[in-house]
């Protein structure tokens, strides 16, 4: 009986094609050959397939033997249950809807930090701790193009103290920090941290439970950032300009607590309801059930009372490790994650939320109705 090598024939109409894909673009970067590419341009954020070789929907290579795009896929058939089981040994219960991890509160001691960062200051913290103590040689991050006054992010590679600071605080839109990776494997890094959303999140997982090669070894630290979803860019001037005459140049900075926060270089301060940019929401989003970044190292996102902490979920050994070394070199400081149980049940409703987005008749994947224990 032969062995199934799923290939990009599978992917494409599987995942690519399905809505499943969320854009992370995992599969371009992890293919060996110069057949696939990332659409970016109008909000598509998706891989295609070159048509010198095999058309969209068929891969020459795949038909040899490759399978590395379906190795790197965090979305591909039974995904959850094969990363879950790789980093943790176990797959997660029904009442772990936002993944398997212990969950407490941290920010920057650097003021520094805490000023140019987002809530706290504590993922800028601990990118600028592994690249000073030799933990990793470079990160796979996003900042603005150009002067920044588009507000378009884009995949950077972060080595240095400065080149995080530069690309710390929040975009809404969507950046495939993957994309970032030849620069970083090209530099010379052999330790590249990740950071990004769920959907990039799993990618390392996905790649190291399959056996994908370099790309796997390389990505040696994962950052996963709490996210509902990202807007595509025409919100800038179809909702923000156009209803409150707010234009994307003289924005500075950007955050959502219940509604979109907006900061204008003119000093003023305007809130926009958040279901009125629910209509940008980016396509890739709408069936990605991944609130809280469940196959991170460590987690962390800007939820709940306090605005200048942030909150973590601690999810492996090399997380705790980094962590707690981060404590004892005064770097951070920390409380449990009791001590704000309103960040707690929230992260719990929008985890819940993200899980059933999961579609029913899509393959194996999450479970689609989780169990929440009062």
């Amino acid at each position: 009986m032969a062995i199934e090598k799923p290939q990009w024939r599978e992917l494409f109409s599987e995942v690519v094609t399905s809505g499943l894909c969320t854009g992370c673009a995992a599969c371009v970067v992890a293919c060996p050959h110069p057949v696939l590419d990332y659409n970016s341009d109008n909000g598509v954020y998706r891989p295609w397939h070159l048509d010198i070789d095999g058309g969209p929907d068929n891969c020459t290579h795949g038909l040899k033997g490759c399978t590395m795009c379906t190795r790197a896929c965090p979305r591909f058939r039974n995904w959850e249950s094969e990363i879950d089981v790789h980093r943790f040994a176990r797959e997660r219960t029904d009442d772990e809807v936002y993944g398997i991890g212990d969950v407490l509160l941290a920010r920057a001691s650097d003021h520094e930090l805490i000023q140019e960062g987002q809530d706290g200051g504590f993922v800028s913290a601990l990118l600028i701790y592994a690249l000073e103590h030799d933990i990793i040689d470079a990160a796979l991050v996003s900042g603005l193009e150009g002067d920044g006054s588009t507000w378009r992010a884009e995949p950077r590679v972060a080595r240095t103290r400065a080149d995080v600071i530069e690309t710390a605080k929040s975009r809404y839109t969507y950046s495939a920090n993957l994309l970032a990776y030849p620069e970083a494997a090209e530099g010379g890094a052999e330790r590249i941290a990740l950071v990004g959303m769920g959907c990039m999140a799993s990618a390392p997982g996905a790649m190291q439970t399959r056996k994908a090669g370099k790309i796997a070894r390389r990505l040696s630290l994962t950052i996963g950032l709490l996210c509902s979803k990202t807007f595509d860019d025409s919100i800038f001037e179809e909702l923000f300009e156009a209803k409150y005459q707010i234009k994307r140049a003289d924005i500075v900075k950007m955050n959502i607590k219940g509604v979109f926060q907006l900061w204008t270089r003119d000093g003023g301060f305007h809130e926009v309801p958040l279901k009125e940019a629910h209509a940008y929401t980016r396509e890739g989003c709408n069936q990605c059930p991944d609130f809280a970044a469940e196959h991170a190292d460590i987690s962390a996102g800007g939820i709940g009372a306090f605005g200048d902490w942030t909150l973590v979920i601690v999810r492996t050994d090399q997380g705790r490790a980094l962590v707690d070394a981060m404590k004892n070199e005064g770097l951070i400081e920390t409380r449990p994650g009791d001590d704000d149980p309103g960040a707690v049940a929230l992260l719990h409703k929008l985890a819940t939320l993200s899980r059933k987005r999961w579609p029913a008749d899509a393959p194996p994947g999450p479970r689609r109705i989780p169990v929440i224990s009062s």
